[in-house]
């Protein structure tokens, strides 16, 4: 249930999508992120560091080994709602 609490927050997903592929910086993050407030990112930051899924390195923030573990979980939840999404049209 705790990862459901965490995941269910507002932009914890768009953070963890944004930093898929490379570390980020704060602003670059904050911009890849869009409308997202400096405060409402630094506290999800927080929670994602404390967490174990994200990490802060002199190239910005990245995924930590849990975190891009984590995102592979997420593809087969891709796929189910890919058909879910189908079924519902």
């Amino acid at each position: 249930m705790a990862l459901i609490d965490l995941m269910g927050r507002r932009w914890i997903l768009r953070i963890l999508w944004e930093l898929r592929g490379q570390p980020l910086t704060f602003r670059a993050l904050q911009e890849a992120c869009g409308r997202l407030s400096p405060s409402v990112l630094n506290g999800r930051l927080g929670e994602l560091r404390a967490a174990a899924l994200v990490d802060a390195g002199d190239d910005g923030y990245a995924l930590t080994a849990l975190g891009r573990e984590l995102l592979t979980q997420f593809s087969s939840l891709t796929v189910w709602a890919e058909k879910w999404a189908k079924a519902l049209r």
